[in-house]
C-alpha cells in the first residue's frame, strides 16, 4: 500500500523521535546523519519500494542496501514503523544481546538485505544484486542509499564505472548530500564538487532534489524507474541533524549522542515541526 504524502510526513516525525529516543537510551550512535536521512528512507518504505513486511522474504521485493551503515537508527525506526517488528524494540539499540547493532547485522535482524558497516561497500553489494536480477530476468529494483562523506572512498567510484558499463537501469543510488562528515565540512575534508558532474561523467542519470521534500523524492524514484540505459543516482540535498535546533549543520553530532537532557529539548523542536 502506497502512502500519502501527509501522511508520510507525520511517519518521519515520529522516525525522528526514534532516533533521538534510540540513540539517547543507548549513550551512543549517530543522529545527525540518521536525522538528514529520514524522508528518503520513508519514501521508499511506505510508498516507493515492492515489499512485504508480513514475508520479508517474498522473492519479489525490491532490494534496499544502506550503505552508510552508521545511520541504522533512520532504518531500524522505518522498519518498526512499516511494521516488520514492534517498535518498543527501538531502544534495545547497540545494548548487549540486541538484534540492532550500531552498524547493520544481517545475521541478527533478517530484514536486512545485507550487513553493512565499512563506508564504500554498498554500492558494489547493490550493483551485484542487480546484475543478479538481471541475468534471472526479474523486475526487481535495487535501492542503494550512500553518504557525500561516504564518495570519499574509491570503491564507490569504481562501482560507479561498474554499474554504467553494465547499463544497470534497475539500479538507483541515492547520495546524502549533507556536507557534513565526521570529520567537517566535506568541502574541506575532501571536496566533492562538482558531484553531479562527476556522476554524470561516470555514466549514472542524475538527478537533484530537495532530500527533505517527500514530493521531490516520489518524483524522483519514479523518474529513475522508467529511466532506461543507465543506473540514476538521486543527489538528495539535506540538513545534517535536521529538526533539532542545536544539532543542524554541526558536524560534531556526527557520531555522539544526546543526552537524557539534550534529547528532551530535541524532542520538542520535533514535535513544533508541521
Amino acid at each position: 500500500m502506497k502512502h500519502g504524502i501527509d501522511e508520510m510526513k507525520k511517519i518521519a516525525k515520529e522516525v525522528r523521535k526514534d532516533i533521538i529516543r534510540m540513540t539517547a537510551e543507548a549513550g551512543s550512535g549517530h543522529p545527525g546523519g540518521s536525522l538528514s536521512s529520514v524522508e528518503i528512507m520513508v519514501s521508499l518504505y511506505f510508498h516507493v519500494m515492492d515489499h512485504n513486511p508480513k514475508d520479508h522474504k517474498w522473492e519479489k521485493r525490491d532490494r534496499f542496501v544502506l550503505s552508510k551503515g552508521h545511520v541504522c537508527p533512520a532504518l531500524y525506526s522505518t522498519l518498526a514503523r512499516r511494521g516488520y517488528f514492534h517498535p518498543d524494540e527501538l531502544l534495545t539499540l547497540r545494548k548487549l544481546g540486541s538484534r540492532l547493532q550500531g552498524h547493520l547485522d544481517r545475521k541478527k535482524l533478517p530484514y536486512l538485505e545485507t550487513s553493512c558497516g565499512s563506508l564504500g561497500q554498498g554500492l558494489s553489494i547493490a550493483i551485484g544484486m542487480s546484475i543478479g536480477f538481471r541475468m534471472d530476468k526479474k523486475d526487481q529494483k535495487v535501492y542503494c542509499l550512500m553518504g557525500d562523506g561516504e564518495c570519499d572512498e574509491g570503491q564507490i567510484w569504481e562501482a560507479a564505472m561498474t554499474g554504467a558499463h553494465y547499463k544497470l537501469d534497475n539500479l538507483c543510488g541515492v547520495v546524502d548530500v549533507n556536507g557534513l562528515q565526521i570529520d567537517g565540512f566535506t568541502r574541506d575534508v575532501m571536496n566533492l564538487e562538482p558531484l553531479a558532474d562527476k556522476w554524470r561523467a561516470f555514466g549514472w542519470n542524475v538527478i537533484e532534489v530537495d532530500g527533505h521534500s517527500l514530493g521531490e523524492l516520489i518524483k524522483a524514484f519514479e523518474e529513475a524507474g522508467k529511466f532506461k540505459g543507465k543506473p540514476t543516482v538521486i543527489l538528495a540535498n539535506t540538513v545534517k541533524g535536521k529538526g533539532v535546533s542545536f544539532m543542524e549543520h554541526k558536524a560534531e553530532w556526527h557520531g555522539k549522542a544526546p543526552t537524557k537532557e539534550e534529547a528532551e529539548i530535541a524532542l520538542k523542536d520535533l514535535e513544533a515541526l508541521e
